[in-house]
């Protein structure tokens, strides 16, 4: 445990190293994958790190480890941390549930706020024209999903772009991207040295979509024109308010004021589509394998200190 229980939290710090490579390397779906599936994963490893970390200073305390019939001169004998690294990893942990919780309830209202809108939005099909001179487009999750394009949006671009537009937007709702969204920001929230992992991810799945746009089209070049053009238009027009939380969309919903990452995404449309690059999935799973490894040999550790203790 001395060590095995510090692994996830240094590799929660390296993390943030393999967003670049996953998102400019891989393609967009195995890249969205890695990244939330790594948010998760180092999240909840170090948290329970840190819940180890923070058991191993309260069989300190004379109260508590008499609930537990431990001796409390073993275990500040035996104890494989530090009591000052034990309170501050309590400190973190409380922390991390609090901002775990919150954002877990932030997302559920939203989630659900999104499906109610949708719900009530008349339509025969998944297609909600509004009439709206500023240029907006956005899928909208919900029981069925809304797909909200606004008539500004539709003189914008033309009858083929419109194709583009639809099947960009359909892919946000087929592949329930706003779930990654909503897993990676939840690992981010618990562990804020995620936060990088969190912010790819919201990149990736917009490649996601238009990867799949291109795919359904045939042409990378017509979705890069696209993309730059309701991005452009969108640029130069005053926000539409009321956008709701939960939609994603063409423009990026994270960067609606500002061009963002758009750039990065019609030059990755202009360029030949990206490989698996297995070599980098596999450095992925051996670090959550690792992660994963380490947080349960270090609960087996202090599981055996727990029977040492109230040997005595």
């Amino acid at each position: 445990m001395r060590v095995a229980v510090y692994l996830p939290l240094l590799l929660s710090l390296l993390a943030p190293l393999a967003v670049r490579p996953l998102t400019e390397r891989c393609e967009p779906r195995l890249a969205t994958w890695l990244l939330t599936t790594s948010s998760v994963i180092l999240a909840a490893a170090s948290t329970i790190s840190l819940g180890l970390l923070a058991v191993t200073a309260l069989i300190r305390i004379p109260l508590f480890a008499a609930l537990g019939n431990w001796s409390a001169p073993a275990a500040q004998r035996d104890d494989p941390a530090e009591l000052s690294i034990a309170l501050i990893a309590g400190l973190l942990l409380g922390g991390a549930l609090i901002a775990g919780a919150r954002m877990l309830w932030r997302r559920a209202r939203t989630l659900a706020a999104a499906a109610l809108e949708a719900a009530c939005m008349p339509t025969r099909d998944d297609l909600v024209i509004v009439n709206d001179h500023v240029p907006d487009a956005y899928a909208l999750p919900g029981l069925p999903g809304r797909i909200v394009v606004s008539t500004g949006m539709l003189h914008t671009l033309d009858e083929t772009e419109h194709d583009i537009l639809l099947a960009h937007e359909r892919a946000h709702l087929t592949a329930h991207h706003y779930v990654f969204v909503a897993l990676a920001q939840l690992g981010a929230a618990a562990n804020p040295l995620l936060r990088p992992l969190a912010t790819a991810v919201t990149y990736t799945i917009e490649r996601w979509a238009d990867e799949n746009a291109a795919a359904a089209t045939g042409d990378r070049t017509r979705v890069a024109r696209t993309v730059g053009k309701a991005a452009l238009a969108a640029h130069h027009t005053p926000a539409r308010p009321g956008t709701p939380r939960a939609a994603l969309g063409i423009l990026g919903r994270s960067a609606l004021a500002t061009a963002g990452p758009v750039p990065r995404r019609v030059a990755a449309l202009l360029a030949p589509p990206l490989g698996r690059h297995p070599m980098l999935t596999a450095a992925t799973g051996a670090i959550l394998v690792a992660a994963t490894w380490s947080t349960a040999e270090a609960a087996h550790d202090l599981h055996l200190l727990l029977v040492t203790v109230g040997a005595w």
